[in-house]
């Protein structure tokens, strides 16, 4: 991929990004607070070392992400009864509720703006998304 490729695609996966950003502020979360609950509801009960694994953030942030979503309900940590020093998280039925919403307004979203697509674009979309999911899991 050429540099001015490179700098396009990331432009525009950046403008997506905001745009989704707005489904986890209007549920009162912040985007990373709104990624750390997809994580834990998508794939819970999850353990916060492989949480941090998949997230990508300093102990510190993700341990005050969590203490967020805990305080506010949207998530419960279990503790290991095998090492109490570990504990494993899981959305709690107002979390999954949170986690549904920002999914459905995000793919509104999505769908929303592909319908302003020709049929032509459209269709270059879907054959690009295979390219994408593998780029997107290489980058983890």
């Amino acid at each position: 991929m050429e540099a001015d490729e490179a700098v396009r695609l990331r432009r525009a996966i950046n403008k997506l990004a905001r745009r989704f950003n707005t489904s986890a502020t209007d549920e009162g979360l912040t985007p990373t607070q709104a990624s750390v609950l997809n994580l834990i509801a998508g794939r819970g009960p999850i353990a916060i070392g492989e949480l941090q694994r998949l997230e990508h953030i300093n102990p510190t942030m993700l341990s005050r992400v969590v203490g967020h979503l805990d305080d506010t309900g949207l998530i419960v940590r279990t503790p290991d009864p095998d090492d109490l020093r570990s504990a494993s998280l899981i959305a709690t039925e107002a979390g999954q509720r949170v986690h549904e919403r920002i999914l459905a307004q995000r793919a509104e979203t999505v769908s929303r703006s592909a319908k302003r697509l020709s049929p032509g674009e459209h269709a270059h979309l879907i054959q690009a998304l295979p390219a994408l999911e593998r780029l997107a899991e290489e980058t983890e």
